[in-house]
């Protein structure tokens, strides 16, 4: 069986809210750790979410 693409990852809020998104990765064409600025509602302004792992 082959090994999939992409693979589903957790982005986490920064600013210690808990708030995360949930995204997919290309494995093969990304492979350093995902970082991006997003909103974080509870912080109430756009903050840098870095990839974590799904449990």
């Amino acid at each position: 069986m082959a090994k999939a693409v992409s693979t589903k990852i957790k982005l986490v809020s920064s600013a210690d809210t808990g708030f995360y998104y949930v995204t997919k990765k290309n494995s093969r064409t990304m492979t350093e750790k995902l970082k991006m600025k997003k909103y974080d509602p509870i912080a109430k302004k756009h903050v840098e979410f870095v990839e974590g792992k799904i449990k």
